[in-house]
């Protein structure tokens, strides 16, 4: 479970942990600052829950405004989508509004490899460059493919995989 904390910036009061919606609703109305006047801005972190969800929370750039729909896409959404908006907004720089926005509008070429040598072998094994003979597949330099594939591929490592992607 996705645990967050909401950190008031009036500094005369305490923030809380929450787990859903309803309890940040519960713990929200019953937050008085030392005066007794209800606190209504907040910064919020993230405590505990999946690598993947907090690798998203950074690249959503969570907040008090967007906290619910936080939580309805680490529950809806899959693994590939949350990879798929993790690279886009938090690695290229897209865009994302969680209310509106598709998290499968991104068009990504997603390789589960360990680096780019893999992926210039699985290219020449793939026929990418034409046909190669076996006698010669040998003698390529898959390092200075790697290097080339290097200028259009990026590597990131989420969730205790490592993938290449690139952007089409």
């Amino acid at each position: 479970m996705t645990q967050l904390y909401a950190q008031p910036y009036d500094i005369s009061a305490n923030g809380f942990y929450f787990e859903s919606m309803e309890e940040y609703d519960s713990k929200y109305a019953k937050c008085k600052n030392d005066f007794g006047g209800q606190v209504e801005e907040f910064e919020i972190q993230f405590i505990d829950g999946e690598e993947i969800d907090a690798a998203l929370f950074k690249a959503l750039d969570i907040h008090q405004g967007n906290s619910d729909a936080f939580f309805t896409a680490c529950e809806e959404w899959n693994e590939d989508q949350k990879i798929k908006v993790i690279i886009a907004v938090g690695e290229c720089g897209y865009s994302f509004d969680l209310y509106k926005d598709d998290p499968d509008n991104f068009d990504i070429e997603l390789y589960e490899l360990d680096n780019l040598k893999d992926l210039a072998e699985q290219f020449i094994e793939e026929g990418l460059f034409g046909e190669i003979p076996e006698s010669i597949q040998s003698y390529l330099d898959c390092d200075a493919i790697a290097r080339d594939l290097g200028m259009d591929y990026s590597e990131i490592r989420l969730n205790g995989q490592n993938y290449i992607y690139r952007m089409a």
